[in-house]
């Protein structure tokens, strides 16, 4: 078995937020507990609070969920317009971190999404499908251990 380089997923955070000039950036892994697994959120980079890391969400719950569960990427343009307030309780990091523009996208190990990337705006529409098409060819296939794209391996 090859050793793995230890990777800094918090340097990778905060340089992907320097770079894309996002306000916020976040990694959700999957955390195994008792026969299901579930994901929180192990690294951030602009965080207004430290909020984000008590966020357990299951397959299916949240952007992360969601993300996770499908294995496709998730743009919100503009949080006001596209998910009702009644309905944000759903969505703990957008409500936690402020979030009003934002996208994630799935991170794999191999044919399994092991991870979600997230990065976000405090401000409206700063995040559209160009932006967000750029950012995902800009941060490349490898992201560490992971595949920040679906890759078929022979």
């Amino acid at each position: 078995m090859k050793n793995q380089p230890i990777y800094n997923y918090q340097r990778e955070m905060d340089k992907l937020r320097t770079r894309f000039h996002f306000d916020f950036v976040s990694m959700a892994l999957v955390q195994p507990a008792e026969d299901r697994f579930v994901l929180t959120w192990q690294y951030a980079s602009g965080n207004i609070n430290e909020r984000y890391k008590r966020i357990v969400l299951h397959s299916g719950k949240g952007i992360a969920g969601m993300v996770f569960k499908t294995g496709k990427p998730m743009l919100i343009p503009n949080v006001n317009a596209d998910i009702e307030s009644r309905d944000l309780y759903n969505y703990p990091i957008i409500v936690a971190e402020q979030l009003k523009s934002l996208g994630a996208i799935p991170l794999w190990e191999g044919t399994r999404v092991m991870g979600v990337l997230l990065v976000g705006y405090r401000k409206e529409n700063m995040l559209d499908q160009k932006a967000f098409a750029s950012f995902q060819e800009g941060i490349g296939t490898e992201f560490g251990a992971f595949y920040a794209k679906e890759v078929s391996r022979p």
